[in-house]
């Protein structure tokens, strides 16, 4: 065992030590104290050398919340992030983790995780570890040269590239509205309808407000988003509202009457019920709100999936179909009546989206040889090679 003397704390203004233990002779300890001293005089001295992964990431947590100013979303998304690095990890000293083991850590993730979630794994590791380089805990970043490896795309894998997501054709997508207004429970028609005619997000429908309904000079309607619902618990009384992740995301698009005549029918419905239950009712203006025991507050996400998925068996549709495959179905039909995809993401709230450029470069496929067919029976009625 050592100890030596390491500076002012400049916070307190008094001496500062650290102790060593652990060496197995007495030369092995003063070798590691000559190099500390060494190192101190250098002026490399690591701010809490002891600090394992476990601890410091949780100081990370903090600091990038501060720093970035970054939503609870990512931040949750963040420590399920961390949560799997931590069986590597865990206890060992932030200066102790090696390149190896960090390149190995991510090798053994690699066969468990598809190759987005990996790399989302990586990032967080690469900021974990550079925030401690940044404030000394560690010399050397050993995620400075890690890489995710590349394995070989299977024959699924492949396949899956060129799989589309689900959505409905516009036969389906009837039969669907038509079954939520006969046999919907309450709401279930004008939610659904908002969210295939306007394309909006599930997260972007539940916070809308009486005030994102605006009227135009000439009596038609427009409707503003800029909020997303956050509720991770489903429990009613815990949302939050936050800020669309893009600046893309906070828009304003036109409705049609439909849109309209089922925001305004909410609205007036809401009014009444108000009325009834007084001050048990959260007055903040939202629409699409729950009637039950907590009146007034935003209805949340995982209602409108469970309703959803009992509209879709009642009408004998894909049960798999989710909420946000509206979204897909909305940008189907929009390429189908020939609005370009440039109107289409910007009417979604992307600036770039693979997935919506696949299901408009399919629907727009199919479009183009309706054109070509179209030309070739016009030209057959008055070409005549014989």
């Amino acid at each position: 065992m050592f100890k030596i003397y390491t500076g002012i704390d400049p916070a307190t203004g008094k001496r500062k030590h650290t102790t060593r233990r652990g060496f197995k002779t007495i030369g092995e300890a003063r070798t590691a104290a000559r190099h500390m001293e060494n190192e101190i005089e250098a002026g490399n001295s690591l701010k809490d050398i002891h600090i394992t992964f476990k601890s410091f990431s949780e100081l990370w947590i903090n600091i990038y919340q501060e720093e970035r100013g970054v939503k609870p979303g990512t931040i949750r998304i963040r420590r399920h992030e961390i949560n799997n690095l931590l069986p590597f990890f865990k206890n060992i000293k932030m200066a102790d983790i090696t390149q190896e083991q960090y390149q190995t850590a991510l090798s053994k993730l690699n066969r468990q995780f598809a190759k987005n979630t990996l790399a989302g794994i990586h990032r967080t590791g690469r900021m974990i570890f550079r925030k401690a380089l940044e404030k000394e805990v560690i010399k050397k970043d050993p995620t400075e040269f890690a890489y995710i490896p590349k394995a070989a795309q299977t024959i699924e894998e492949l396949d899956s590239f060129y799989e589309l997501p689900k959505y409905m054709e516009k036969e389906d997508l009837a039969l669907f509205l038509k079954t939520a207004k006969e046999k919907g429970l309450d709401l279930d028609f004008e939610i659904f309808v908002t969210l295939a005619y306007t394309g909006i997000r599930i997260g972007e429908l539940c916070p809308l407000k009486e005030t994102d309904l605006i009227k135009n000079n000439d009596g038609s309607y427009l409707l503003s988003i800029t909020k997303t619902y956050y509720n991770p618990n489903n429990n009613i009384k815990s949302f939050k509202l936050v800020t669309p992740k893009t600046i893309s995301s906070r828009r304003i698009i036109d409705i049609d009457n439909l849109v309209v005549n089922c925001l305004q029918s909410v609205i007036e419905r809401n009014k009444e019920i108000k009325r009834i239950v007084g001050k048990e009712y959260l007055d903040e203006g939202f629409i699409f709100v729950n009637n039950g025991t907590n009146p007034g507050y935003p209805i949340y996400v995982k209602i409108i999936q469970q309703r959803m998925k009992r509209i879709l068996k009642l009408a004998n549709l894909n049960e798999s179909l989710t909420p946000h495959s509206l979204r897909h179905t909305h940008t189907s039909l929009l390429s189908e009546a020939g609005v370009s995809l440039e109107r289409i993401m910007e009417r979604l709230g992307h600036s770039d989206d693979d997935i919506t450029k696949k299901v408009y470069l399919h629907t727009t496929e199919a479009v183009r040889k309706r054109d070509a067919e179209k030309f070739s029976n016009l030209m057959n009625g008055v070409l005549d090679f014989d």
